[in-house]
C-alpha cells in the first residue's frame, strides 16, 4: 500500500487528560463545545448509535476514509492498531454492505483498540455486541464487504456529519458519539466541567424541591435563573 494512505498513528492523548474527560459526558461535551462555537457541537450523526449501551468508549482517534462498503483500508488501520486508540471510519454512510462483523471487532479488540466508529452499516450484531469492545454504527446488513482498497488511513475524514483529525478525542456513551478537536481539548475541558457543576447543583436544587414537597415544608424556587430571566423580558 502507497506509505501517502499509510500514515503513522498519531500521538496518543495524555492519560491525565483522559482522566478528566471520563468524568463527564458526550453530552456535556457537546454543551461546552456549543458555548465556543465549535460546528455541531462535536455531535456526530444521531443514527450512529452503540450496539450495547452500557459501554462507553473513549480514545485517541485514528481514521480511515472508504466507500461502497470496502473494508480493505479497515483491515489494515486495525493490524496496525495499538491501545488507546478508537478507530474512526469514514464509510460514507454506506448501507449496502457491511464494513465489519465480529471477526474483525474481535482483531480490533484483541490489539487493544478503545472502540470502532463506523459510518455505515455492520452486520453480526449479537456476537458484535457480546465482545467488549464497544462498537458504534448507523445500521445492519448481511452481506458480506467489498475488498478493494486503497483508501486512507490517519488522515482527516468527515464522519458521520463531523470533521475528525488524527489525534482528536473521541468520546461515546448510550447518547452517540463526541469529537473534541485535539487543539482544543483543555478549553472544551474547561467548559464542559462548568457546565457538569452547573448540573451538580441543579440536582441538588431538584432533590431539596422534592423533601420539600414530601415533608409539607415551603418550597424553594425550583426554576434555573436563566428560566426566570427569560420570564421577565418576555
Amino acid at each position: 500500500m502507497n506509505t501517502e494512505h499509510y500514515l503513522a498513528l498519531p500521538e496518543l492523548i495524555p492519560e491525565d487528560i483522559l482522566n478528566r474527560f471520563r468524568k463527564l459526558s458526550p453530552a456535556q461535551l457537546c454543551d461546552g463545545m456549543q458555548s465556543l462555537g465549535i460546528p455541531r457541537n462535536g455531535c456526530m450523526d444521531n443514527n450512529l448509535m452503540p450496539l450495547d449501551e452500557g459501554k462507553i468508549m473513549l480514545g485517541t482517534a485514528c481514521t480511515v476514509d472508504t466507500e461502497e462498503g470496502d473494508n480493505f483500508p479497515i483491515h489494515l488501520a486495525i493490524y496496525q492498531g495499538q491501545p488507546g486508540y478508537v478507530l474512526v471510519v469514514a464509510g460514507k454512510d454506506c448501507r449496502d454492505r457491511a464494513y465489519i462483523g465480529d471477526l474483525m471487532a474481535g482483531a480490533a479488540q484483541a490489539v487493544g483498540l478503545n472502540g470502532l466508529v463506523i459510518d455505515g452499516c455492520v452486520r453480526d450484531k449479537v456476537p458484535l455486541a457480546n465482545l467488549n469492545i464497544p462498537v458504534y454504527a448507523k445500521g445492519f446488513m448481511q452481506r458480506s464487504p467489498a475488498k478493494q482498497g486503497p483508501g486512507k488511513i490517519n488522515v482527516t475524514v468527515f464522519c458521520a456529519g463531523v470533521e475528525v483529525a488524527p489525534g482528536d478525542l473521541v468520546f461515546g456513551d448510550y447518547d452517540g458519539v463526541t469529537v473534541v478537536p485535539r487543539a482544543r481539548l483543555l478549553e472544551v475541558l474547561e467548559a464542559s466541567e462548568k457546565k457538569d457543576a452547573y448540573e451538580a447543583q441543579r440536582r441538588e436544587v431538584i432533590d431539596q424541591y422534592a423533601r420539600c414537597r414530601t415533608n409539607g415544608e415551603p418550597l424553594p424556587e425550583l426554576a434555573p435563573a436563566w428560566v426566570t430571566a427569560l420570564l421577565k423580558h418576555s
